[in-house]
């Protein structure tokens, strides 16, 4: 009997993060972790599947809403004739003319479509018995492309080359999943270093980031030059102080090769979320030279690809690299950022692009320019995403996680049923439940305490 799509909920959840200081810097300065939450509903009872999109506060009901006009779509469809071709069917959900028009392919239509189209991978997942990165290493190299979205990007990769390049990687993938089950993925911490945090407390939780086997960490930079060089000559004085590395690396190892380590080999990678103009970035990041980064994220505008260009080219006799990515709308951004060497590091979002179909082509097209894949996470339900990702990217499509680190905050995961976790080498561990699909399911209870404005969270705060 085939089963359907009949139904579906979305829900605004939001929780209060900028009570705290949470998410901080030089440009979000008043953050509220948020998620545009889905689950679709199918003729059997027991089969749902989850999906989600990030937003840091006011406008998460505007993606709701628009999550809701594309999700009608999928109202009596049989999951399987959807499961056939995952590509094809991100195709259709993206091109519907009217909802494309307020696009197209950027903004809220496209993370709303993140949501939906997370929600159907999750639903195929379940459905399979399998964690979601599980489902699609386990694909031949035909599938695997099969389930990519692929229009505008021939001129930087062809499914022709995507499939020469799976089918290389096929003779590892056994060994390297077994690896990565062993030891972990590599993680590197963001939570020390946010710009709204006391100097005492960027001091404490750094050393317990390297108590918990860290080794890379990023700090927000941007609204001051003297506080940033403070902050991060602070960070340095402790990452770099043997008495406090409880895991220490070789700094001339290739796994650390051109990321500045200092000599326990910890590595520090500063972020300024947009906040400059490109001749601003170049002159402000030479600045910070002494705290010796590996990258500036985000220096300038996320869809300015030639000013990435430039600063990257100012800044490397400096030997600072530049990542970007966490807010590149869609694949064509990620393809010229490739295509214009303006990019040291590709840091793919979850949910920015529009889900996993959209992400699978970025994931080829980083190996083929061999750029290194390090994707945005924080948030609410990012790093439960993202570890998928990176588990995709090693072992069926790079091959490699030696130089990857896949960033963790340690914020909110409590909220989920299959929460990620964090072993005591600093790394991710791998999503083993079988049930879990793409790990993104919430809880009930957490629902009903901070969805917007009627939870009751929101209800007892409103009272008070």
């Amino acid at each position: 009997m085939s089963i359907k799509i009949t139904g579906f909920e979305t829900h605004d959840v939001r929780f209060p993060t900028s009570l705290t200081g949470d998410g901080t810097d030089a440009m979000n300065t008043d953050c509220d972790y948020s998620s545009a939450y889905i689950t679709l509903f199918t003729s059997s009872p027991s089969l749902q599947g989850h999906g989600m999109t990030f937003t840091i506060g006011r406008g998460n009901d505007i993606v709701c809403t628009t999550i809701s006009q594309l999700a009608s779509k999928l109202i009596d469809k049989d999951i399987e004739s959807l499961f056939e071709n995952m590509g094809q069917t991100w195709d259709w959900l993206n091109s519907d003319p009217q909802m494309r028009w307020i696009g197209p392919e950027k903004g809220v239509v496209h993370i709303a479509l993140g949501a939906v189209g997370n929600a159907i991978w999750d639903l195929l997942a379940r459905v399979r018995g399998k964690p979601l990165w599980k489902l699609i290493v386990d694909f031949t190299p035909e599938e695997f492309v099969k389930a990519a979205a692929w229009r505008y990007i021939s001129d930087a990769i062809t499914k022709e080359e995507a499939l020469q390049m799976l089918r290389e990687k096929e003779a590892g993938k056994k060994d390297r999943e077994a690896k990565v089950r062993e030891v972990g993925y590599p993680a590197y911490v963001t939570s020390a270093g946010w710009l709204g945090y006391t100097d005492e407390k960027v001091a404490r939780l750094t050393k317990e980031a390297l108590a918990a086997g860290f080794n890379h960490f990023k700090m927000k930079v941007g609204a001051n030059v003297d506080d940033d060089l403070r902050r991060g000559t602070l960070i340095r004085s402790i990452i770099d102080d043997p008495q406090y590395a409880t895991v220490k690396r070789d700094p001339g190892s290739k796994e650390l090769e051109g990321k500045n380590a200092g000599p326990t080999g910890s590595v520090l990678m500063i972020d300024a979320n947009q906040v400059w103009d490109v001749q601003q970035a170049i002159d402000y990041v030479k600045k910070l030279e002494p705290i010796k980064p590996w990258f500036i994220e985000e220096p300038t505008a996320p869809d300015d690809i030639l000013g990435h260009a430039a600063i990257r080219k100012a800044l490397k006799p400096h030997g600072i690299g530049v990542a970007t990515g966490e807010h590149a709308h869609n694949r064509m951004v990620f393809k010229q950022l490739l295509q214009a060497q303006a990019i040291d590091v590709c840091q793919i979002d979850s949910c920015r692009l529009a889900g996993v179909s959209e992400v699978l082509s970025v994931l080829l097209m980083a190996a083929k320019f061999g750029v290194v894949v390090c994707p945005h996470a924080g948030g609410v339900g990012l790093c439960e995403y993202v570890i998928h990702l990176s588990l995709i990217d090693y072992i069926a499509v790079s091959g490699s996680m030696e130089r990857n680190v896949l960033e963790y905050v340690d914020h909110l995961h409590e909220h989920f049923v299959t929460p990620c976790s964090i072993n005591d080498k600093g790394r991710y561990n791998v999503p083993n439940n079988p049930n879990e699909g793409y790990s993104i399911e919430m809880r009930e209870e957490s629902i009903a305490e901070y969805e917007w404005p009627n939870g009751t969270y929101w209800t007892q705060r409103r009272g008070v």
